[in-house]
């Protein structure tokens, strides 16, 4: 594995492996590679320091580190050496002091059976008093640094979701998973910021890694948050919204530093107090709560609830997209979910110059399809007998080839209306990634309370919905003159889809559809 990377990348060294029980981040420039080191369950590369290689190719590098990943096929959990975010070491010395000091200003939520609302909700989420969304100084290419650490943590959640949904629609929001983490490693502290800095992809640039936490932690909740406002801005072909959701025990201080820098990365925040002591009764109201706000949009956010757990997160990401120059076909047309088994679904159409590509194996081809004037729609579609489960495990997951090298191409292409949602537990996922302690009981979140914390579930929950636009309807392409050559491409059998914003090609939504008829 070594020798892949020295080749790759020999300005950058010397090189340093590193697992998880050792992320001290120290190391001399005399640091050696070793040789015949086993690779650990995560790692990352620990380089000197950044400011010798300020001349480099950045956009080179990536591309170079993405391909070798690719020639780790097993199934581990890969850390991203990426130390791009610049920050301000003294941005953070002051919160750091409020902390050792006790003078963190704290707001304790109230009861959730609160029929008004209350005076710290109305503040945090007066978007007048915010500062703009920006990328804070940032350079304009660390978005483009953002959307590949987003998506390889990503297909990493993919990978364990489609594994334990087999031959089921499967649905998640990589940046709204990315996000959450981002969350917890703001109120993280000491070994807890640390292990959370690492799965991000996150390498301190200075001797306080625990100091990053907040600098570095608001910035990326700040670009992520103008990353998904790109996807709504001034476009009336598409709805997005974010609403976050944290529910505390009775009694519970929280930070409020913490539950401001949360409101870079939803649309509406609400903070409530639950009694977790009857898990059954708590998640009827916190489900009423949260269909209650997104007025009948999310619904069945929870089935069970942790009684011992202080903190409950809750993310709900709802995308519906009216498709102006689709045209829905008179007839429902078949849908195969298997060889034997089939149903009869709403089917779009459209015609017009796509970027598409056929993988060199012939196994699948990929079409991309501009929905709006800020989405893109990336679909995969088995081919020459090939299945989704057959693509999953095939597909180089660490390295977004795929998404790559599509070339211009007339095509009429049909597929099934969709409206699909899915819901996700990061604490399940983090499990199954064997990560269970990473915010678990022994977890270090000094930066949302003053008192121990238990988290309890993380939910992200995903609604992505695809239509025709009824009032602006297309013409039906069996109409149209066809001046060229049309290829035809239909979405009749089970496929993976993912949903990109336009201008960073950032990964907000990733699926697979195997019945369009079911949403869940």
């Amino acid at each position: 594995m070594e020798s892949h990377l020295c080749l790759a990348f020999p300005h950058l060294l010397p090189l340093k492996l590193v697992s998880v029980s050792s992320w001290a981040f120290q190391g001399t420039e005399s640091d050696q590679p070793p040789l015949n080191t086993e690779i650990p369950t995560f790692f990352f590369f620990q380089q000197t320091p950044w400011r010798q290689f300020s001349n480099m190719n950045l956009v080179a590098d990536l591309l170079c580190l993405l391909a070798c990943l690719t020639l780790v096929t097993c199934d581990r959990v890969y850390v991203h050496p990426f130390n791009l975010f610049s920050f301000n070491e003294s941005d953070c010395d002051k919160p750091e002091k409020l902390v050792q000091e006790g003078k963190m200003k704290t707001i304790v939520p109230v009861s959730i059976e609160s029929q008004t609302t209350p005076a710290y909700e109305d503040d945090l989420n007066d978007k007048d008093t915010l500062e703009p969304l920006s990328l804070n100084g940032w350079g304009k290419e660390e978005p483009g640094y953002m959307k590949d650490l987003v998506y390889i943590l990503g297909v990493r959640f993919y990978s364990m979701l489609r594994k334990a949904r087999q031959g089921q629609n499967v649905l998640l929001s990589p940046t709204s998973l990315y996000s959450s983490l981002v969350s917890f490693y703001l109120g993280a502290s000491n070994q807890t910021a640390l292990d959370l800095q690492g799965l991000l992809g996150l390498v301190p640039p200075s001797g306080n890694p625990d100091c990053t936490s907040r600098a570095v932690g608001s910035n990326f909740l700040s670009s992520l948050r103008t990353i998904e406002s790109l996807m709504k801005s001034r476009d009336e072909e598409l709805l997005f919204s974010k609403t976050l959701c944290l529910f505390s025990a009775p009694g519970i201080p929280l930070f409020e530093l913490f539950m401001q820098d949360l409101l870079h990365s939803a649309d509406a925040f609400y903070a409530r107090a639950v009694d977790f002591t009857n898990p059954s009764e708590a998640a009827k109201q916190i489900n009423a709560f949260v269909e209650a706000k997104s007025k009948g949009q999310s619904k069945r956010l929870l089935t069970d609830i942790n009684p011992s757990a202080d903190l409950l997160f809750a993310v709900d990401v709802c995308l519906a997209v009216k498709v102006k120059q689709a045209f829905q076909l008179k007839e429902p047309q078949e849908f195969w979910m298997d060889s034997n088994t089939n149903v009869l679904v709403p089917m779009l159409s459209i015609m017009g110059t796509f970027q598409y590509k056929t993988d060199a194996s012939g196994t699948f081809s990929v079409v991309e399809v501009p929905i709006s004037k800020t989405a893109l729609l990336v679909l995969l579609q088995p081919i020459n007998g090939s299945d989704p489960e057959h693509v999953e495990s095939e597909l180089t997951w660490q390295s977004s080839a795929w998404l790559q090298r599509l070339s211009p191409r007339e095509i009429k292409l049909t597929l099934p209306a969709l409206r699909i949602e899915d819901s996700s537990d990061l604490q399940e996922l983090l499990a199954d990634m064997e990560l269970p302690a990473l915010l678990g009981k022994g977890a270090d979140f000094s930066k949302i309370s003053n008192t121990n914390l238990t988290i309890g579930k993380v939910i992200n929950k995903a609604f992505f919905k695809l239509t025709n636009d009824e009032t602006d309807q297309a013409e039906d392409p069996a109409a149209q003159k066809e001046d060229g050559v049309y290829l035809d491409v239909t979405l009749n059998k089970p496929f993976l889809f993912a949903v990109l914003e336009k201008k960073s090609r950032a990964m907000l939504f990733l699926g697979r559809v195997t019945n369009p008829l079911h949403e869940v």
